[in-house]
């Protein structure tokens, strides 16, 4: 499986133009980093979005995660929220992200 990462907006957008999503395969993990990474994904996936603040914040990041587990299983899945409407799921999985993709926080 490889999971990325894309992050878009807030006060520094303009540093990020052009930047590369941040990828990670799984294969480089140990087996309880993957099985975290696999059950985060799961939940996040499944979870209910929330409604976010009307009009959204001006300085509000989205974060794009692309999961591609292969073209044996249905091709990628792509998740999108944004600082004003994240789940606590969604924000569990950017946060393992944010701490094993050694560009996503920057």
């Amino acid at each position: 499986m490889r999971v990325s990462l894309a992050t878009h907006g807030g006060l520094a957008a303009g540093l990020r133009l052009g930047r590369r999503p941040s990828t990670l395969d799984t294969s480089g993990l140990t087996a309880a980093e993957a099985g975290e990474l696999t059950r985060l994904v799961e939940a996040a996936r499944t979870a209910s979005p929330q409604g976010g603040a009307a009009g959204g914040a001006g300085d509000a990041m989205s974060y794009e995660v692309t999961v591609d587990t292969g073209a044996d299983h249905g091709g990628p899945v792509v998740l999108r929220q944004t600082d004003t409407s994240m789940t606590a799921d969604f924000a569990a999985l950017l946060r393992w992200l944010q701490e094993h993709l050694p560009q996503a926080g920057a």
